[in-house]
Protein backbone atom coordinates (compact mmCIF):
# COMPACT_ATOMS: atom_id res chain seq x y z
CA UNK A 1 0.00 0.00 0.00
CA UNK A 2 1.32 3.38 -0.95
CA UNK A 3 1.87 6.19 1.48
CA UNK A 4 -1.11 7.99 0.05
CA UNK A 5 -3.36 4.96 0.58
CA UNK A 6 -2.20 4.54 4.19
CA UNK A 7 -2.88 8.21 4.85
CA UNK A 8 -6.39 7.92 3.42
CA UNK A 9 -7.13 4.81 5.50
CA UNK A 10 -5.89 6.53 8.65
CA UNK A 11 -8.07 9.52 7.88
CA UNK A 12 -11.15 7.31 7.42
CA UNK A 13 -10.37 5.53 10.71
CA UNK A 14 -10.11 8.81 12.56
CA UNK A 15 -13.27 10.01 11.00
CA UNK A 16 -15.10 6.77 11.96
CA UNK A 17 -13.89 6.92 15.54
CA UNK A 18 -14.83 10.56 15.80
CA UNK A 19 -18.27 9.83 14.42
CA UNK A 20 -18.77 6.97 16.91
CA UNK A 21 -17.60 9.18 19.77
CA UNK A 22 -20.01 11.91 18.68
CA UNK A 23 -22.90 9.43 18.56
CA UNK A 24 -21.89 8.11 22.02
CA UNK A 25 -21.91 11.63 23.48
CA UNK A 26 -25.32 12.32 21.96
CA UNK A 27 -26.83 9.05 23.15
CA UNK A 28 -29.91 9.60 25.40
CA UNK A 29 -28.72 7.38 28.29
CA UNK A 30 -32.02 7.47 30.18
CA UNK A 31 -33.93 6.25 27.14
CA UNK A 32 -31.70 3.29 26.36
CA UNK A 33 -33.53 -0.02 26.18
CA UNK A 34 -31.67 -3.32 26.35
CA UNK A 35 -34.16 -4.74 23.86
CA UNK A 36 -32.92 -2.22 21.29
CA UNK A 37 -29.23 -2.89 21.90
CA UNK A 38 -28.73 -3.69 18.23
CA UNK A 39 -29.45 -0.08 17.32
CA UNK A 40 -27.02 1.40 19.85
CA UNK A 41 -23.89 3.11 18.55
CA UNK A 42 -21.16 0.64 17.64
CA UNK A 43 -18.76 2.14 20.22
CA UNK A 44 -21.36 1.74 22.97
CA UNK A 45 -22.03 -1.83 21.89
CA UNK A 46 -18.30 -2.51 21.99
CA UNK A 47 -17.93 -1.01 25.48
CA UNK A 48 -20.89 -3.02 26.77
CA UNK A 49 -19.56 -6.19 25.19
CA UNK A 50 -16.12 -5.54 26.70
CA UNK A 51 -17.68 -4.93 30.13
CA UNK A 52 -19.70 -8.15 29.93
CA UNK A 53 -16.61 -10.06 28.82
CA UNK A 54 -14.52 -8.61 31.64
CA UNK A 55 -17.26 -9.43 34.18
CA UNK A 56 -17.51 -12.98 32.86
CA UNK A 57 -13.74 -13.43 33.08
CA UNK A 58 -13.68 -12.07 36.65
CA UNK A 59 -16.65 -14.26 37.72
CA UNK A 60 -15.04 -17.34 36.18
CA UNK A 61 -11.74 -16.63 37.89
CA UNK A 62 -13.45 -16.00 41.22
CA UNK A 63 -15.47 -19.22 40.99
CA UNK A 64 -12.45 -21.28 40.00
CA UNK A 65 -10.28 -19.73 42.71
CA UNK A 66 -12.83 -19.87 45.55
CA UNK A 67 -12.13 -23.53 46.32
CA UNK A 68 -8.32 -23.17 46.50
CA UNK A 69 -8.74 -19.91 48.42
CA UNK A 70 -10.88 -21.58 51.09
CA UNK A 71 -8.48 -24.50 51.25
CA UNK A 72 -5.56 -22.10 51.68
CA UNK A 73 -7.35 -20.25 54.49
CA UNK A 74 -8.15 -23.54 56.21
CA UNK A 75 -4.57 -24.74 55.90
CA UNK A 76 -3.34 -21.41 57.28
CA UNK A 77 -5.59 -21.80 60.35
CA UNK A 78 -4.43 -25.39 60.79
CA UNK A 79 -0.84 -24.22 60.58
CA UNK A 80 -1.36 -21.61 63.31
CA UNK A 81 -3.07 -24.16 65.57
CA UNK A 82 -0.33 -26.71 64.93
CA UNK A 83 2.35 -24.15 65.80
CA UNK A 84 0.56 -23.21 69.01
CA UNK A 85 0.19 -26.89 69.90
CA UNK A 86 3.87 -27.46 69.13
CA UNK A 87 4.92 -24.54 71.33
CA UNK A 88 2.77 -25.85 74.19
CA UNK A 89 4.14 -29.38 73.91
CA UNK A 90 7.70 -28.06 73.58
CA UNK A 91 7.29 -25.99 76.73
CA UNK A 92 5.86 -28.96 78.60
CA UNK A 93 8.64 -31.23 77.37
CA UNK A 94 11.37 -28.78 78.40
CA UNK A 95 9.80 -28.14 81.82
CA UNK A 96 8.67 -31.73 82.44
CA UNK A 97 11.34 -32.48 85.11
CA UNK A 98 10.45 -29.28 87.01
CA UNK A 99 6.72 -30.02 86.69
CA UNK A 100 7.23 -33.53 88.06
CA UNK A 101 9.27 -32.16 90.94
CA UNK A 102 6.52 -29.64 91.71
CA UNK A 103 3.91 -32.40 91.49
CA UNK A 104 5.85 -34.55 93.95
CA UNK A 105 6.28 -31.60 96.31
CA UNK A 106 2.57 -30.79 96.15
CA UNK A 107 1.76 -34.45 96.77
CA UNK A 108 3.93 -34.45 99.90
CA UNK A 109 2.28 -31.24 101.12
CA UNK A 110 -1.15 -32.66 100.37
CA UNK A 111 -0.46 -35.83 102.33
CA UNK A 112 0.91 -33.80 105.23
CA UNK A 113 -2.22 -31.61 105.22
CA UNK A 114 -4.46 -34.68 105.13
CA UNK A 115 -2.64 -36.11 108.13
CA UNK A 116 -3.59 -32.96 110.04
CA UNK A 117 -7.30 -33.42 109.30
CA UNK A 118 -9.20 -35.64 111.74
CA UNK A 119 -11.27 -38.51 110.42
CA UNK A 120 -14.94 -38.84 111.28
CA UNK A 121 -14.08 -41.20 114.14
CA UNK A 122 -11.39 -38.85 115.49
CA UNK A 123 -13.65 -35.82 115.96
CA UNK A 124 -14.89 -36.94 119.44
CA UNK A 125 -11.26 -37.53 120.48
CA UNK A 126 -10.42 -34.01 119.29
CA UNK A 127 -13.21 -32.57 121.45
CA UNK A 128 -11.87 -34.54 124.39
CA UNK A 129 -8.40 -33.08 123.76
CA UNK A 130 -9.85 -29.56 123.75
CA UNK A 131 -11.67 -30.30 127.02
CA UNK A 132 -8.43 -31.61 128.53
CA UNK A 133 -6.63 -28.42 127.43
CA UNK A 134 -9.28 -26.31 129.17
CA UNK A 135 -8.96 -28.32 132.36
CA UNK A 136 -5.16 -28.05 132.26
CA UNK A 137 -5.55 -24.27 132.27
CA UNK A 138 -8.05 -24.55 135.15
CA UNK A 139 -10.93 -23.24 133.07
CA UNK A 140 -14.56 -24.03 133.79
CA UNK A 141 -16.20 -25.62 130.76
CA UNK A 142 -19.75 -24.38 130.25
CA UNK A 143 -20.22 -26.29 126.98
CA UNK A 144 -18.42 -27.79 124.00
CA UNK A 145 -21.09 -28.69 121.47
CA UNK A 146 -20.92 -29.91 117.89
CA UNK A 147 -22.88 -28.28 115.09
CA UNK A 148 -23.99 -30.13 111.94
CA UNK A 149 -21.18 -30.68 109.43
CA UNK A 150 -21.17 -28.55 106.28
CA UNK A 151 -20.16 -30.28 103.02
CA UNK A 152 -17.80 -28.30 100.80
CA UNK A 153 -16.34 -29.33 97.45
CA UNK A 154 -13.31 -31.22 98.77
CA UNK A 155 -13.88 -31.38 102.52
CA UNK A 156 -16.41 -31.35 105.34
CA UNK A 157 -16.43 -28.36 107.62
CA UNK A 158 -17.14 -29.45 111.21
CA UNK A 159 -18.02 -26.44 113.43
CA UNK A 160 -18.48 -26.61 117.19
CA UNK A 161 -19.21 -24.09 119.93
CA UNK A 162 -16.92 -23.60 122.91
CA UNK A 163 -17.87 -21.71 126.07
CA UNK A 164 -15.42 -21.57 129.00
CA UNK A 165 -14.73 -19.33 131.99
CA UNK A 166 -11.47 -18.42 133.72
CA UNK A 167 -8.78 -15.79 134.06
CA UNK A 168 -7.42 -13.78 131.16
CA UNK A 169 -4.03 -15.56 131.13
CA UNK A 170 -5.66 -18.99 131.43
CA UNK A 171 -7.97 -18.28 128.48
CA UNK A 172 -5.03 -16.98 126.39
CA UNK A 173 -3.00 -20.09 127.19
CA UNK A 174 -6.00 -22.30 126.31
CA UNK A 175 -6.42 -20.61 122.92
CA UNK A 176 -2.71 -21.02 122.17
CA UNK A 177 -2.87 -24.70 123.08
CA UNK A 178 -5.93 -25.29 120.86
CA UNK A 179 -4.27 -23.51 117.93
CA UNK A 180 -1.14 -25.65 118.34
CA UNK A 181 -2.95 -29.00 118.28
CA UNK A 182 -1.72 -31.59 115.77
CA UNK A 183 -5.14 -31.55 114.10
CA UNK A 184 -6.23 -28.43 112.23
CA UNK A 185 -8.58 -26.30 114.34
CA UNK A 186 -9.49 -22.74 113.36
CA UNK A 187 -11.02 -20.26 115.81
CA UNK A 188 -13.77 -17.78 114.89
CA UNK A 189 -16.28 -15.30 116.35
CA UNK A 190 -14.72 -14.59 119.75
CA UNK A 191 -16.91 -13.06 122.42
CA UNK A 192 -15.24 -12.21 125.74
CA UNK A 193 -17.34 -10.88 128.63
CA UNK A 194 -16.90 -10.30 132.35
CA UNK A 195 -18.65 -12.71 134.73
CA UNK A 196 -17.96 -11.46 138.27
CA UNK A 197 -14.21 -11.74 138.83
CA UNK A 198 -13.75 -14.06 135.86
CA UNK A 199 -13.96 -13.83 132.06
CA UNK A 200 -16.36 -15.81 129.92
CA UNK A 201 -15.21 -16.85 126.43
CA UNK A 202 -17.73 -17.86 123.78
CA UNK A 203 -16.38 -18.75 120.34
CA UNK A 204 -16.91 -20.85 117.26
CA UNK A 205 -14.21 -23.35 116.35
CA UNK A 206 -13.95 -25.42 113.17
CA UNK A 207 -12.11 -28.52 112.15
CA UNK A 208 -12.15 -30.15 108.75
CA UNK A 209 -12.48 -33.66 107.35
CA UNK A 210 -11.29 -34.70 103.90
CA UNK A 211 -14.04 -35.49 101.40
CA UNK A 212 -12.79 -38.05 98.90
CA UNK A 213 -13.90 -37.87 95.27
CA UNK A 214 -16.18 -40.94 95.39
CA UNK A 215 -18.17 -39.71 98.36
CA UNK A 216 -18.39 -36.22 96.84
CA UNK A 217 -19.80 -37.59 93.58
CA UNK A 218 -22.27 -39.80 95.43
CA UNK A 219 -23.44 -36.92 97.61
CA UNK A 220 -23.84 -34.59 94.64
CA UNK A 221 -25.77 -37.26 92.74
CA UNK A 222 -28.10 -37.82 95.68
CA UNK A 223 -28.60 -34.07 96.05
CA UNK A 224 -29.41 -33.72 92.36
CA UNK A 225 -31.96 -36.57 92.38
CA UNK A 226 -33.68 -35.31 95.53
Amino acid sequence: MSRLGRSAALTRLRHGVGEQWRQLRQTPWRELDIKEAGSWPALLQGLVAFGIFALAVWATQWLLASGPREAHARLARDEVQALERFETLSYQAVNLPDMRAQRDELSVRMNHALEMLPSDAEVPALLDAISDAAREQQLDIDSIKLRPAVAQTFYYEQPFDIQVQGSYHAIAAFLAEVAAMPRIVTLHDFTLSVQGDRLSLVMLAKTYRYRDADSAVAADTAKGSA
